[in-house]
Order: structure tokens, then sequence, then C-alpha cells
């Protein structure tokens, strides 16, 4: 059913009853799965999140039709960082894994930033034999790869891929560093990263200023530099965090959770 290139703007303000009612196929919590064939993997989508209502409609709006033509049997997850604390973007996608995995069987984990929307929908949201990187030309780093390692933005790993890596690392508080980590964590298990073509992977962000509260983490390199020494105590193993609350809304499902603070 794909369409091929999108045309991907944000003039217009969403209204997410009309975005509901433009995909009457989505249930609760935002799940789908196609009626009339058996998908090939169960998706679940792991945003994580603060204060970003309007790029999430943006997001809702253009990925529910994407992900149902892609005949994906998917649920979206928002994951959402109450408190003022600073964000904690690598920490919220392993909360996003454990949490979804509590619903449903899922066996394959799209992990998205709210503001990247993807402007070919032959970009397959799903998942690969080798971690996938599928945000690969955006038009912020004029649709190229600002650098070979690069896997932030919008990644999928299947179940086994992010448990073998023990997930991603907790301790990255602030912006930056925390998708090298993850890049250096799959290397070290001989894990390779896949690609889509860059007319395929092309996307666009939606422009906002830097958020409060998410600083470029001045640790990020030194971090960086020991992924291999603290890869196996760092991750899923050592995962802690309270939920807060579970909202089911027709087209996404809100989890927000405290996530502590960093260690002094």
């Amino acid at each position: 059913f794909s369409v091929g290139a999108l045309r991907v703007e944000f003039s217009q303000s969403v209204n997410l009853e009309e975005v509901e009612k433009m995909n009457p196929e989505v249930r609760e919590g935002g799940r789908y799965a196609p009626k009339d064939c058996k998908a090939l993997q169960k998706v679940a989508v792991i945003i994580p999140f603060r204060n970003r209502e309007e790029h999430l409609k943006y997001w809702l709006y253009y990925l529910h039709p994407i992900l149902q033509r892609q005949q994906l049997d998917y649920g979206i997850y928002v994951i959402n960082q109450a408190g003022e604390e600073t964000f904690n973007r690598a920490k919220l996608l392993n909360i996003g894994f454990e949490e979804a995995l509590k619903e449903y069987d899922y066996d394959c984990f799209v992990f998205s930033d709210v503001d990247l929307i993807p402007m070919d929908d032959r970009n397959i949201y799903k998942c690969y034999s080798q971690p996938r990187h599928l945000s690969v030309s955006m038009d912020k780093f004029g649709f190229r790869l600002p650098y070979n390692q690069y896997f932030g933005g919008v990644s999928a790993l299947s179940k086994e891929q992010f448990v073998k890596i023990n997930g991603f690392p907790n301790d990255y508080w602030g912006w930056g560093g925390e998708d090298d980590d993850i890049y250096n964590r799959l290397v070290f298990k001989g894990m390779r990263i896949s690609r889509p073509d860059a007319v395929v992977g092309k996307c666009r962000m939606i422009r906002h200023s830097r958020d409060q509260k998410n600083e470029p983490n001045p640790q990020r390199f030194d971090r960086i530099a020991r992924t291999r020494e603290t890869m196996n105590s760092d991750g899923l193993n050592t995962l802690s965090y309270k939920l807060v609350k579970t909202d089911k809304y027709p087209l996404y499902t809100k989890i927000t959770v405290d996530v502590g603070s960093p260690k002094k």
C-alpha cells in the first residue's frame, strides 16, 4: 500500500479528534492490527516525552496512517517524565520497553523522538536482522548522516537485540551522548547498523528551541569512552523507576514515570 514520498509540513495545527476520525481502526491506547492478514511483527513504538504536546499531535497525525499502511501490529507508548529533574531520554526508552511488554508480547521496538516525521512510507518501522537506524537523512542535517556512527532520532531493535546489549544506559542526564553509547553497545556485541537508503530514509524535524532541563550533558564524552566497562552494569538489569500513572487515550498510551535524579 505504500505511497512513497509524502508531503510533511507543520503550518496547520492538528486537532486530535479529527485524527481519531481519520483512523477508525485504531483501538484505545493507540493499538492497531491489520484485519485481513497476520502482521509480520508486533511493534511497540516508544516515544520519550516531556511537555511536547504540539509535536505529539503532528506525530500522531502523520504516523498512524503510515504504520497502518505498513500493516504492522503496533502500539504507541508515550513515556512521560514527571517532575522537573533533568531529562533522561535513554532511561525513558528502557522504561517503555519494560512497560510495553507488560501489555503484549511485542517482538520489535521502535524508539522515536517526538519531533521526527518520516517523509517516505517505504521506510518501514519494523525490525531487521541487525539494529535498524531509520532517521538517516534529516532536513536538520541537510539530508545527510552527520557522522557514520550516528544512531539518534529513530531506531528499531528487536527484543533479542535489545536484551543482548542490556538495553540502553540509564545514566545519561541531559542532552546528548546516549545514542553514541547505544551504538558502542551494539558494536561490542558484534552487531552492525542497517539503514534504508538516503531517499527512503528522509525525515523532517519539527523546529523548536532547546527544552529547559535538557542542557547538553557535560559528562557525555567521558561516559561514551567507558561504554565497554559500564554496559553490563548500567541498563535493563539496573533499571529502577516509579510508575506514576497510565492514561489510555484513543491514539496512544501515556505512561508517566518518576525516573529519579542523577547520582551526585
